[in-house]
């Protein structure tokens, strides 16, 4: 691939196991756990907790729970992420390389592939649309520990989100307006966002901020009133307060006030992944009916779909 301006991207994601095992899922989740930007307790506390008593317990659950959404080609994230590098590296028409905060393949692979292909401008896009401390934050990291061990540094320019890009409301609403079609309208649209622990908003993370953005722009775009659309956090772990409201106390709202059909859409999440597979699209929409709803439809992540590629490029540009 000719690349004359010597550009290239890098698209960076959370991570995946390398397999639905435990051990794999062991793996993942003691390198995601023990980032400061995820869990910040004191190492001596965190370590044996996490050590001694989460990761044993909840790997083989979590291990089952990937069983349960894993594709022939692999994890739903790396595939739908794969697929995106390698229709922006088409439609830009110079490298796109993939970076995992956690897990394979690194962002020093990433950035490794691409000096490896003459590349000296590189533009960092964190699949994150808000930002947050927890994620947006811990990519920047990764890549900080990176360059910082490199004799000749590119030029980096680092996308910190992009809750309010209008061809990324656009895409949303699009994805809303084809579920729409297939398969009628629900009463109501529900936002679900990945939490946080409330003690981090209140520290000065603008994630929450950004998130009623979203959800205010998306409304706007699709003419609904606050009695149409909302959001609430769901992924909850631990004892602590986390972001309010709670998609699964939300959900049992919904019920009890009369809506009998509800479409659910995950704008935090750029693809699809045990989140969004497994604990919405089926712990969520069970919880749901045995609340006296009667449908559920959960509305795809925006993966590899045309309008998604073509804000990440309007991105990049």
């Amino acid at each position: 691939m000719e690349n004359s301006d010597k550009k290239g991207v890098l698209l960076v994601n959370l991570g995946t196991p390398d397999a639905p095992t435990a051990p794999a899922v062991k793996k993942f989740l003691g390198q995601f756990l023990h980032d400061k930007r995820v869990v910040d307790m004191s190492r001596l506390l965190w370590c044996p907790i996490l050590h001694g008593v989460i990761l044993p317990i909840r790997s083989p659950k979590v291990a089952k729970s990937y069983q349960t959404i894993w594709m022939e080609e692999g994890s739903p994230l790396m595939v739908h992420s794969k697929n995106q590098a390698a229709k922006l590296q088409n439609r830009l028409g110079y490298p796109v390389e993939l970076g995992m905060t956690y897990g394979s393949p690194s962002v020093e692979s990433g950035i490794s592939k691409l000096l490896s292909q003459g590349v000296e401008q590189i533009v960092i896009l964190p699949l994150y649309p808000q930002y947050s401390n927890t994620t947006t934050a811990a990519a920047l990291d990764a890549v900080s520990k990176v360059v910082k061990r490199l004799s000749t540094i590119p030029s980096y320019r680092f996308i910190r989100d992009y809750c309010s890009h209008p061809s990324y409301i656009k895409a949303l609403a699009a994805s809303v307006r084809k579920s729409w079609d297939e398969q009628g309208k629900g009463d109501y649209l529900l936002c679900s966002y990945h939490g946080i622990p409330k003690r981090f908003a209140d520290n000065g993370d603008i994630y929450p901020k950004q998130c009623e953005l979203t959800t205010h722009l998306l409304a706007q775009e699709l003419g609904l009133t606050s009695e149409q659309i909302g959001f609430a956090y769901q992924s909850r772990f631990g004892r602590e307060e986390w972001l309010k409201p709670y998609t699964d106390k939300v959900l049992e709202e919904l019920s009890g006030k009369g809506i009998q059909t509800l479409d659910v859409i995950a704008p935090a999440f750029s693809v699809d992944c045990l989140e969004t597979l497994e604990e919405i699209s089926e712990q969520y929409q069970e919880l749901f009916v045995e609340s006296g709803g009667k449908q559920f439809r959960y509305i795809p992540c925006l993966n590899d779909d045309d309008e998604h590629i073509e804000m990440m490029r309007q991105l990049v540009l």
